[in-house]
């Protein structure tokens, strides 16, 4: 595998994750739909890199425009799954917080299994073919996702 095969591998994966999130009964307001999922987790992973940003933070590390990410924390603040305050340091600032309790919306997105996306693209039906795959994704997510053991140089 180079380059190229893992960063590929990559796009497929976040595909199959994206398609693996229950979005049936999302209705997002005119407000909230300028933010595509993508975009929403995109916020969603640097949140919790940053538990305590804001949108200008998070644009500048994402890359991502301040519109986009305004509009992805007004999603989350509909599916209550982040909370916004005046900075008391400086009140024209807005803190982003992740949500003190898990709401409903956010329980439902943990609790969502990959294995139909992921048999779906793996092409089988068969059980124990996806739960090996699953397994050595589980793997790499202990090794490689935010937080987890530091990697070799």
């Amino acid at each position: 595998m180079n380059g190229v095969d893992l960063f590929l591998l990559g796009r497929t994966l976040m595909k199959i994750g994206e398609e693996a999130m229950p979005v049936e009964d999302i209705t997002p307001s005119r407000t909230t739909q300028a933010a595509s999922l993508r975009t929403v987790l995109v916020v969603v992973a640097d949140l919790r890199a940053h538990p305590e940003t804001s949108v200008g933070e998070i644009a500048t590390r994402t890359g991502l425009p301040q519109s986009a990410v305004s509009a992805a924390v007004a999603r989350l603040k509909e599916a209550e799954a982040v909370v916004t305050a005046p900075d008391p340091a400086d009140r024209r600032r807005v803190v982003i917080r992740t949500a003190p309790e898990v709401s409903d919306r956010v329980e439902a997105v943990r609790a969502a299994g990959v294995e139909g996306p992921l048999a779906a693209a793996l092409g089988t039906e068969d059980p124990a073919r996806v739960a090996e795959v699953v397994a050595a994704l589980e793997f790499l997510a202990g090794r490689l996702a935010p937080g987890s053991a530091p990697r070799r140089p």
